[in-house]
């Protein structure tokens, strides 16, 4: 598979990265739903054999359990991928969520993640969301010294504006930012995306698809069948008005898709993966059968033409 440079690192990534927040299952605030950890164990093996060579997960997902199941999959993986994980959420025993960058917090949490992961060191260690802000700072200066205590090899954010970047870059190179973008959610194009070109920041997009918008399956019918411990019942965009939007979106790219034999997901990986500043795209999985049908995605090369009529559909969406 594809890989790219990430930013200012030694870090090449495939185009493709695995990600874990579904993973988590659906017994805390941002659940997905019931899962069944053989099948997460099983598909993230199967991402490693078919060439995938990084996931990406965070201490928040499942409250720790997320961590865990990479941790569990990974021991039994012949080639072992690259591991990023994010600090700055943490909970109680009632579950309740809390941020948290502190510097005892976020040093409690790496040695937290470490045992989960069962690893000695941290890949790619970022802070998960800029908040509280005043403390950006303290937990950049703490990673900047794990990484010299060896705990972690690089450092990232995710979810952070381009004057939230330009602190962190005084205190420490930022070695990547992790957004989301996709057809849908395109705001970092304007200023995000040509700072961290100018800065070589690496970008790791995550939610290409939507959280299952731009995928085949999104209908009405799917929506209405969704768990209620799937946090996407709250979503605006799985609500009324942007519903009929996004569920008209659909239609128009399957026609699209159906050009490259693709299916809308594909087609939606590959218009991010277009954009030459982003390195890698995480897409969440929690079955093998998904993910071999995801990583064609890679060999999709949309025609230019496509590309400015995807761009119609979604101006005129917007």
């Amino acid at each position: 598979m594809q890989t790219r440079k990430l930013g200012n690192s030694e870090l090449n990534l495939t185009v493709i990265g695995f990600g874990t927040w579904a993973i988590g299952g659906g017994d805390w605030a941002y659940g997905w739903g019931a899962q069944d950890d053989k099948q997460s164990v099983a598909a993230i093996q199967k991402a490693v054999e078919l060439g995938i060579n990084w996931i990406d997960t965070a201490a928040i997902y499942g409250l720790g359990h997320a961590e865990k199941i990479v941790g569990e999959a990974v021991r039994a993986c012949s080639t072992k991928p690259l591991i990023a994980t994010k600090c700055g959420l943490t909970w109680n025993s009632k579950k309740k969520i809390k941020p948290r960058l502190k510097k005892e917090s976020v040093t409690a949490e790496v040695e937290d993640s470490l045992k989960r992961l069962d690893l000695d060191t941290i890949d790619l260690y970022q802070i998960h969301w800029p908040n509280p802000e005043p403390e950006i700072e303290e937990a950049w200066e703490t990673i900047a010294r794990l990484i010299e205590q060896g705990k972690i090899r690089y450092a990232g954010v995710s979810n952070f504006n381009v004057e939230q970047l330009k602190r962190a870059q005084k205190i420490h190179p930022v070695t990547s930012l992790q957004p989301p973008y996709s057809m849908i959610k395109r705001k970092i194009e304007k200023e995000v995306l040509p700072y961290c070109s100018e800065q070589n920041i690496g970008i790791v997009a995550y939610s290409p698809m939507q959280k299952g918008i731009l995928t085949d399956k999104f209908t009405r019918e799917f929506v209405d069948h969704l768990p209620s411990d799937d946090h996407r019942v709250y979503d605006n965009e799985f609500k009324e008005p942007r519903l009929s939007l996004n569920i008209h979106l659909v239609e128009q790219l399957k026609n699209i898709a159906k050009n490259y034999e693709a299916s809308v997901a594909q087609l939606a990986l590959a218009w991010v993966l277009v954009h030459p500043e982003i390195t890698s795209a995480i897409v969440g999985t929690r079955k093998p059968e998904q993910i071999e049908d995801t990583v064609k995605a890679e060999e999709l090369k949309i025609s230019p033409e496509d590309l400015k009529q995807i761009d119609a559909f979604l101006n005129k969406k917007a």
